[in-house]
């Protein structure tokens, strides 16, 4: 095979991969996307295949250096386990199971808890830090890629895998909401910028909920007490509530009937305390908009969590 060329398809992709990894020619790593002495170019599309179900029981993560590496950098880091804990929203005996070498965290851990011990998530893979400004070899550039496999779970099923009615009543209540909007508009209605501030929030969480949200939690939910959830950018933390796949459906539904009920009970509601009388309402109106809307997101959840938990 020629240098930079594209493997024949005649293989599976499992047979492909184990063949380059045997003879440690690396071209890119899909997952740090850095540059290697190239021979042969790994196609992308073996990573997208993941490959979980066929490679993951090739190679396996080492529990044991991992947490021996954790506990050191936490104590660099002057954090006690309860401390760092806190810091994820778990509870301290899942920072003892990691050390211990018991277990390794979820996957939506990886960056925050990289972030806390100021390390990057490749260094956590690797359990060792990296000098800066080194270069990887080809052995190390095999491992990496062996440990990002076979740590990635499978694609999460999202909301829009699914044909649910939510996605209709979601783009009815936007309709409605933004038609609110406008009559509160026309009509010189106080609390406009309050009320916009809502139905933007409302339309942002409804989106997410409604075509984004993850439908079933990795099982590392259910094995520990974990107070927040972790989706990219989204952060949801509710104390007292514990999630995990017996309550996140009823969590779920919970936020969905309320934004979207929300996009069309808030421009009534704005528009009805207005016609009460805009002066006495001038600053109260925002404040009770605002604690309406926070509560009314906060409590549903939260019966939601306790009541399936």
């Amino acid at each position: 095979m020629t240098q930079g060329s594209i493997a024949p398809y005649a293989v599976s992709p499992k047979e492909w991969f184990i063949k380059i990894c045997a003879e440690r020619k690396f071209y890119r790593c899909s997952t740090c996307n850095m540059h290697y002495s190239p021979t042969v170019r790994l196609p992308d599309s073996i990573f997208q295949v993941r490959m979980s179900m066929e490679v993951i029981d090739v190679f396996e993560i080492d529990k044991q250096k991992f947490g021996a590496f954790v506990a050191k950098l936490r104590q660099e880091k002057g954090y006690t386990q309860k401390e760092l804990a806190s810091r994820l929203f778990l509870s301290d005996k899942a920072i003892s199971k990691w050390e211990t070498g018991a277990s390794i965290p979820d996957t939506a851990l990886l960056i925050p808890l990289a972030n806390l011990l100021g390390i990057s998530v490749t260094e956590l893979l690797m359990s060792e830090r990296m000098e800066n400004g080194g270069t990887m070899t080809n052995d190390a550039v095999e491992n990496i890629v062996k440990t990002a496999i076979t740590y990635a779970d499978e694609s999460p099923e999202r909301a829009y895998h699914r044909k649910t009615r939510w996605f209709a009543f979601y783009g009815l209540s936007l309709l409605a909401g933004g038609i609110g909007m406008f009559l509160n508009d026309m009509t010189k209605q106080p609390f406009m910028e309050t009320l916009s501030t809502i139905m933007v929030l409302c339309a942002i969480f409804g989106a997410y909920f409604c075509f984004f949200v993850k439908t079933k939690l990795p099982a590392f939910y259910d094995e520990n007490n974990v107070s927040i959830f972790y989706d990219g950018v989204f952060r949801m933390h509710v104390p007292g509530v514990k999630f995990n796949n017996n309550n996140w459906p009823h969590i779920i539904r919970a936020v969905r009937i309320f934004v979207c009920g929300s996009m069309i009970v808030f421009p009534a509601l704005a528009f009805m305390i207005g016609k009460i009388g805009a002066e006495v309402w001038s600053n109260a109106g925002n404040y009770l908009l605002l604690a309406s809307f926070f509560c009314g997101l906060f409590i549903p959840v939260y019966v939601a969590g306790k009541k399936y938990e």
